[in-house]
């Protein structure tokens, strides 16, 4: 017969199997971020999808490999143009070079000759729109004038690869401003991304590629004018059946040549979102790829606002050390995107956050900044904004916290009452008085005699250090209260500036990193 003593502990360990084979069996398996959604597909060599207002890459393929980019090139040319130009009303003239200068079999669609003139203008539209190779070499040649550049057209190409380097662009190069074929031509979709991001980000750029008409002033082969029309088959389809039919596409550029085949550029917004598609060498199906880069992007993505996000970075004491400066959050100011790009199913609690700082911060970042907030989602960058000290300097001192309002550290005392180290232990203190009664007891190691006054002395000096370690303990507790009262009321103060009350910045932070979701 078993004994009834032992079942308990045999119960004990048959729950101590079942809990281990539970949990190898992912019977309580614990919270998992969502995987990057990756269930796409498109025909072209290459191809890229990303939120413009954010930088992730949503999807790529082969994005790091070089291209001929065809008239996609076009985009560049613009917008270095319109960043060189004083007013885009003033007069372009046609040089032969311009107008013969083309390869062979290159065509003039807008029909101009050797001496005509139209505005800077009229040339962006007849290169956005017709994509004229003509406008295209026009422009470089009066653009390089204007901006003193030596080499006309060449010395055009050259600032057109230095707008690669600000952008951060390092796979590309351009020989042209016209996308024919060169092999000093090439470029990535990863870059023509940054590109297009850039492009479509300037509003004279995106007035154009929004257009689906524009008029032409008269030219010498075309007295009456001459109206050019939009070529982007996803932003002139309206047929729902059609292919090429998509509604949320805004703007874009098209390219063709024997060795590029096609190429496509377009921006797409959707309920508030803003996306960038990219293919390259495609045949034929440029438009079906891009399609299908969009739904995908708009179908399993997000964005999330991060304001407020940035106090997690700061320490208890309400301070930020960068570099060797420290500040407090009222000395800061967040610029750029406040926003990243996630899946669906994910919150800001899956988001991991770094500061960075100095050479490693993201090219063309803002010069005032002072640091980099970069976030990331399983080692993908999906968004980074930056921080701007609003005066010059932080705070005084080594980095290792911040001063307050009276100059005075936060947990330290500058009146010689400090509780965790600092100050010498006095006359009448606990401390003191340990001091005292251990230099008595030395003298019993030393094997010297104890007199009866040392003795009265270590009586009154036990009874001292009972009465004196209650109140000393109450003191220090005292004191971190006040502390801590001190440190919420700063946060307070510092939610109260950023627009927070303590209970809305709790609660966000609750909703924002998921606490309450069984994780």
């Amino acid at each position: 017969m078993r004994s009834k003593g032992k079942r308990p502990k045999t119960r004990m360990a048959a729950f101590g199997m079942c809990l281990a084979l539970a949990l190898q069996g992912g019977m309580f398996s614990s919270y998992a971020r969502p995987a990057w959604p990756a269930d796409t597909w498109i025909e072209g060599d290459a191809g890229i999808v990303v939120d413009m207002d954010t930088g992730a890459v949503l999807f790529g393929r082969n994005i790091h490999q070089p291209y001929a980019p065809a008239s996609i090139t076009k985009l560049l040319t613009a917008l270095v143009a319109v960043e060189h130009v004083s007013s885009l009303d003033e007069m372009v003239t046609f040089s032969y070079d311009a107008v013969y200068n083309v390869e062979s079999g290159s065509s003039n669609p807008i029909s101009v000759e050797e001496g005509d003139q139209l505005s800077v203008r009229d040339c962006l539209y007849a290169l956005l729109l017709r994509s004229s190779n003509q406008a295209a070499n026009a422009l470089a040649e009066h653009v390089a004038g204007q901006a003193g550049v030596e080499g006309g057209r060449d010395g055009f190409v050259a600032m057109m690869n230095e707008k690669l380097q600000e952008l951060g662009c390092k796979e590309s190069h351009f020989a042209n401003p016209s996308g024919l074929n060169d092999e000093q031509q090439y470029v990535s979709a990863y870059d023509m991304a940054l590109i297009g991001c850039a492009a479509f980000g300037n509003e004279t750029i995106m007035e154009i590629e929004g257009s689906l008409r524009y008029d032409l002033p008269p030219t010498y082969h075309n007295p009456q004018g001459l109206t050019v029309y939009q070529e982007h088959k996803m932003l002139i389809t309206s047929d729902s059946a059609a292919t090429e039919y998509y509604p949320a596409a805004v703007a874009g550029k098209t390219g063709f040549t024997s060795i590029a085949l096609n190429t496509l550029v377009t921006c797409a917004e959707k309920d508030g979102r803003r996306l960038v598609a990219v293919i390259l060498k495609s045949n034929k199906t440029h438009y079906t790829d891009s399609i299908n880069l969009f739904n995908f992007g708009f179908d399993h993505f997000q964005n999330l606002d991060t304001t407020g996000d940035e106090l997690t970075l700061f320490g208890e004491e309400g301070t930020l050390t960068i570099g060797d400066r420290t500040y407090r959050r009222e000395d800061l100011e967040v610029i750029g995107s406040r926003l990243v790009t996630v899946p669906l199913e994910a919150s800001l609690g899956d988001v991991e956050r770094e500061l960075v700082t100095g050479e490693d911060m993201a090219v063309g970042h803002p010069e005032e900044a002072v640091a980099e907030i970069r976030y990331t989602y399983d080692e993908r960058v999906i968004g980074r904004c930056y921080l701007k000290a609003l005066a010059p300097g932080g705070l005084a001192g080594d980095g290792e916290g911040g001063a307050d309002e009276t100059g005075t550290r936060e947990g330290s005392a500058s009146d010689g009452e400090g509780v965790e180290g600092g100050a010498d232990p006095a006359e009448g203190s606990s401390a003191g008085i340990g001091a005292r009664i251990g230099s008595l007891f030395s003298g019993l190691k030393e094997g010297g005699p104890l007199p009866i006054a040392g003795m009265a002395a270590i009586g009154l000096g036990i009874l001292a250090v009972c009465i004196a370690v209650p109140l000393w303990v109450r003191h220090v507790r005292r004191q971190r209260e006040e502390l801590e009262a001190q440190r919420r009321a700063r946060r307070r103060q510092r939610l109260a500036q950023i627009g927070y009350t303590e209970e809305e910045f709790k609660k966000v932070v609750e909703e924002r990193y998921g606490k309450g979701k069984g994780r």
